[in-house]
């Protein structure tokens, strides 16, 4: 089966091909074939066309795709809009399962900690997404995903820490945390964490993925206060 994931959750994207590791056997690795990095602020007008590009490049057609896989957030709420849309027209259209994953429980899983996680990302304004986990062995159990202020963040005390964000891990470090960093997350890493979804019959159609933005937009922010 032939995977297509994509992540445009940040300034900068990414997407990537893979197969199961053993293609066409149905193994719970993968092994990805190509990743490709994708400018941010103009995901609108590069993705669709670099995925054509990428499936051209190694002999593929969007038939070929047997599932997708996307980071759902958090991130910016633009770059998922567009991200999002493409994923669920190309699955729409293909007929074909989806894997949405939460990059904060990609940065858990990838860091090879066990028991209690807490992954962490800069939200900006201050603030940090906080994702908590339970983790054994490759499965994990969502305990709470919110946005932190800094202050609260490193308020008390705190789980298995673990962030892809170098001024995050010093100014942890310097608040007397220990913390493990990790390379930044992109499409490569999220595609081995969807396979494992999808293999668990944990993907969903595309009427029911949606953003995973944790953080309310503007517009919601601004419609409460003026309320």
């Amino acid at each position: 089966m032939l995977l297509l994931a994509t992540d445009t959750s940040g300034n900068h994207g990414s997407i990537a091909l893979a197969w199961p590791e053993g293609a066409p056997a149905r193994g719970s690795n993968v092994e990805v074939i190509e990743v490709v990095p994708l400018a941010g602020g103009t995901f609108s007008a590069q993705l669709v066309p670099q995925i054509a590009a990428l499936l051209a490049k190694h002999g593929f057609t969007k038939n070929d795709i047997g599932g997708f896989v996307v980071a759902s957030g958090p991130g910016s709420f633009t770059g998922l809009r567009v991200g999002l849309a493409a994923i669920k027209a190309l699955a729409e259209i293909l007929d074909k399962p989806i894997a949405a994953v939460s990059l904060l429980e990609a940065i858990a899983l990838t860091s090879g900690l066990q028991g209690r996680v807490t992954a962490l990302m800069d939200a900006g304004r201050g603030e940090v997404y906080v994702g908590e986990y339970v983790v054994a062995g490759d499965s994990v159990k969502v305990v709470a995903e919110r946005l932190l202020s800094r202050e609260q963040v490193w308020a008390g005390e705190r789980w298995k820490l673990v962030t892809a964000d170098e001024a995050l891990a010093k100014e942890g470090q310097a608040a007397g945390f220990t913390i493990s960093s990790i390379e930044a997350v992109n499409a490569g890493t999220i595609v081995r964490l969807g396979w494992r979804k999808i293999l668990a019959g944990k993907s969903i159609s595309p009427e029911e993925l949606e953003a995973n933005y944790i953080r309310r937009s503007d517009a919601e922010i601004f419609a409460k206060n003026s309320s």
